[in-house]
């Protein structure tokens, strides 16, 4: 029992890590005030470009480096699009989007079923041996410590540097922050970019760790779900591991389900993430005041600079 308990842990932060990568960076993206709806887009490119580089190379880390590349050039173009040319938010990330997902089959046709050698779980002499804490602590992959690295980075970046204080006014009251001398468009561009890399590295983790293959539309609504975590969190990352243990919690409950056959329908089971996605975002909704309280003011908003 004391193992099964031991490796459903583990594998619940396995399925969290590719959210928080996703969720950290759609929250700084968020807190400069740019709604991005890309997110899904932008993991799938970095799945497939990391998975196709790992696979030319032989070389899972540079893959990795390639899928956060990746997507932050895709990021870019809706930067570019939203910021620059002042193209609606929304309708930007949807076709960013759709623009992924057909750009990462397209690219990955001819690596489907393809595997490569994931990137391995660590071990530390002594400590990865410990009883029970051993395996929790220090048994993971890197990429999950490395997850939960930036997510406190970002976290200190937000809430104690002056760049991050920055951000978060130019997120605020964009009009203010252009009035007192910050560059509300560069701060922007820094922000989406960051958003779009982390996104590409969540979704290199799926293609080189989470399952270490390419498939057609292998995030599987992960960027929806980081997204709604966002807003699960109220904008703020300490509640965004919280949200991402809770929701790959659900997928790997799921999964166990499905092995364990209880006689559910598959396709029934496959829906819990998403309906407790809707769930939550139903339930969080219901409080409009204190949406409005934690919520960037200018989220979504066009800032056109004014002499």
């Amino acid at each position: 029992m004391p193992d099964l308990i031991i490796a459903s842990v583990m594998t619940m932060m396995t399925a969290a890590t590719p959210l928080v990568f996703a969720a950290t960076g759609e929250l700084i993206c968020e807190r400069s005030g740019v709604l991005n709806l890309g997110v899904e887009g932008m993991m799938l490119i970095g799945a497939v470009f990391g998975f196709a580089t790992a696979a030319v190379t032989g070389n899972a880390p540079l893959g990795l480096l390639m899928a956060g590349v990746a997507g932050l050039l895709a990021s870019l173009i809706f930067a570019t699009l939203t910021l620059s040319l002042l193209s609606n938010q929304v309708a930007t990330g949807l076709a960013l989007t759709i623009f992924g997902t057909g750009l990462s089959a397209l690219v990955g046709f001819d690596y489907v079923g393809e595997t490569i050698d994931q990137i391995a779980a660590i071990h530390l002499p002594v400590l990865s041996d410990l009883p029970v804490v051993g395996r929790l602590l220090f048994g993971h992959d890197p990429l999950v410590y490395l997850s939960l690295g930036l997510l406190a980075a970002v976290a200190w970046f937000l809430s104690r540097s002056r760049w991050g204080m920055i951000l978060r006014a130019v997120g605020d009251s964009d009009v203010s922050a252009h009035a007192i001398g910050y560059p509300v468009v560069l701060i922007r561009y820094a922000a989406v970019a960051f958003g779009g890399m982390m996104a590409g590295l969540g979704g290199g983790y799926l293609s080189l760790v989470y399952t270490p293959l390419w498939a057609e539309n292998m995030a599987a609504g992960r960027g929806w779900i980081a997204l709604a975590l966002v807003v699960f969190a109220s904008w703020r990352p300490e509640r965004v591991l919280f949200g991402a243990i809770l929701f790959g919690s659900i997928t790997i409950l799921q999964l166990n389900a499905q092995a364990a056959g209880l006689g559910i329908p598959a396709a029934f089971m496959s829906m819990l993430p998403y309906i407790a996605t809707i769930v939550v975002l139903v339930l969080i909704s219901r409080d409009a005041i204190k949406i409005r309280l934690n919520a960037p003011a200018c989220l979504g908003r066009p800032f056109r600079a004014e002499r």
